[in-house]
């Protein structure tokens, strides 16, 4: 199949060496002439604007977008919007927030144009492993593109069949799934992030008890000396918490132990925030993603304004002051 993509970073650029490795034309755009050109390198056909790549494919014409959430994936589906014809396919494979796609999808159906968004997961590992994805639009739209979801999909692999699924969607097996109308693709990899972020504070926070064990706070008795990172391999074979999230985690601790090239401040990128947004709307309490977003909140400040009012707060009901080394101190009155 021929196919456009426009964003050719760490995950545009491999979903298109994943599709060319399998035998899918690509043509390439973006702002970076260097990645367009790396690309062409390869195989792929270079575009020196939206608007030439679109008039390189033939109709119905299909346009991957990876880019990042917000004003630039915006502007390039406008301007495909402007250059495209009825019956052509927009595909946004970013985290764009479902609220956008809806209105999005809306705008371009009054062109007859389609707009399928894709959630997708993989990271840079996703030439190599496929990328799960998430996909909404209207069926016509998503069963044409079938070929290229299907080559980027991971496959069956070797993970055990899950029983009594024979009347359900095979193409799930594969790695990819129909989710619904549009919005409903980046809905359902907007919750997987918010789940993801809950994994991985669970993660963070035993290793942390685990790694802490060792204090000299500690009677000494009471002390262990654990080796983090053979606990993290051991749990990867067999245990009931293993996962790929815990293999990505074995193996930065077997390069090094401490860490000790990470500040510790840790981004999120808004999936987080929209699966608490959600969960609002829907009245669906969240403890646990909930308290994983604040914890990366937490992670960029030494002393939060919550720390500072409760601080605040034992001062006014119990008269503890704050003094060196967290000790209490009574305050004369």
């Amino acid at each position: 199949m021929h196919i456009g993509v426009i964003g050719l970073g760490r995950m545009g650029g491999n979903i298109v060496r994943r599709l060319m490795d399998n035998g899918h034309q690509c043509t390439v755009y973006d702002v970076s002439e260097k990645a367009v050109a790396t690309l062409a390198g390869e195989g792929a056909t270079p575009a020196g604007s939206i608007e030439e790549m679109v008039e390189g494919l033939a109709a119905p014409r299909a346009v991957w977008v990876m880019l990042p959430e917000g004003k630039i994936t915006a502007d390039a589906v406008e301007a495909l919007g402007a250059a495209m014809s009825a019956d052509d396919v927009i595909i946004d494979g970013g985290n764009s927030f479902y609220k956008d796609d809806i209105s999005r999808g809306a705008a371009l159906k009054e062109k007859g144009i389609h707009y399928v968004d894709v959630g997708t997961s993989g990271g840079v590992w996703g030439r190599e492993r496929g990328y799960c994805l998430m996909i909404g639009g209207d069926k016509d739209a998503v069963d044409r593109l079938d070929p290229v979801f299907k080559t980027l999909a991971p496959g069956r692999g070797d993970i055990p069949l899950t029983k009594n699924r024979e009347s359900r969607d095979p193409r799930v097996l594969e790695g990819y799934m129909h989710c619904g109308p549009t919005g409903s693709g980046h809905f359902v990899k907007m919750v997987h992030n918010g789940i993801e972020y809950g994994l991985m504070q669970a993660y963070a926070e035993g290793f942390d008890v685990l790694k802490t064990k060792a204090s000299p706070n500690l009677p000494e008795d009471r002390r262990f000396d654990l080796d983090v990172a053979d606990i993290a391999e051991v749990w990867r074979r067999g245990s009931v918490v293993s996962s790929w999230l815990l293999d990505l985690t074995a193996s930065a601790l077997a390069g090094d132990e401490e860490l000790s090239e990470f500040e510790g401040r840790v981004a999120d990128s808004g999936e987080g925030r929209w699966t608490i947004e959600a969960a609002i709307e829907e009245a669906v309490p969240v403890d646990v993603l909930a308290t994983a977003l604040f914890a990366r909140f937490r992670s960029r400040q030494d002393h939060t304004f919550a720390d500072r009012l409760l601080s605040a707060m034992r001062f006014q009901f119990g008269g503890h002051a704050e003094a060196p080394g967290g000790e209490k101190q009574k305050v004369k009155t």
